[in-house]
C-alpha cells in the first residue's frame, strides 16, 4: 500500500510569520494538532500544538506576538506520495515522530501522514505496534 492511499490530502500551511495565536486558531479549527510551515510554495517546519505549548511557555513567548518561525521544527522529516506505508512507518520509528509531511516528487507538499492513518487505514496492526512501540519510546538525555 503506498502513502498516497492512506494519507490526509490538501495540508493547509502556517507561515513563518504567522503569530502562534493565529496557529493555534487554524489548529482548533481544523482539528489538528501538526500544521507544515510554508513560505514561497516550499515546506520550511512544522509546528505543533506542543511546541506552541511548550516551547513558546517555556521561552514566556506571548501568542499574540510571537511567531511561527520562533517555535517550528525547521528540519522537516517528509516521505514521499508514491512510497509504501511500511517505509513511512519506518521514517516515524527512526525519527521519533507521529506525522509525516507527503510531498510529490516535485517536493511539493500533498498532505500528511499520520501514525493513526496508518493504524486505520494499512489495517496491519503489527506495522502500527511497531511505529508506536518505537516513536513512543523515551529520550535519554545526553550525559
Amino acid at each position: 500500500m503506498h502513502v498516497r492511499d492512506v494519507m490526509t490530502r490538501g495540508a493547509e500551511c502556517a507561515r513563518p510569520e504567522d503569530t502562534l495565536q493565529h496557529a493555534a486558531e487554524r489548529m482548533k479549527e481544523l482539528d489538528v494538532g501538526v500544521l507544515p510551515v510554508c513560505e514561497n510554495d516550499r515546506i520550511v517546519g512544522m509546528v505543533t500544538d506542543r511546541d506552541i505549548t511548550v516551547r513558546a511557555t517555556a521561552d514566556g513567548a506571548t501568542p499574540g506576538s510571537a511567531r511561527v518561525r520562533d517555535v517550528m521544527t525547521p528540519d522537516v522529516v517528509y516521505c514521499f506520495e508514491d512510497q509504501d506505508a511500511a517505509e513511512a512507518s519506518r521514517l516515524m520509528k527512526d525519527h521519533q515522530i507521529r506525522r509525516l509531511a507527503v510531498m510529490n516528487r516535485d517536493k511539493r507538499l500533498v498532505g500528511i501522514v499520520s501514525l493513526g492513518d496508518l493504524a486505520v487505514e494499512t489495517g496491519d496492526e503489527h506495522l502500527a505496534g511497531h511505529t508506536l512501540e518505537a516513536v513512543s519510546e523515551p529520550n535519554r538525555p545526553n550525559r
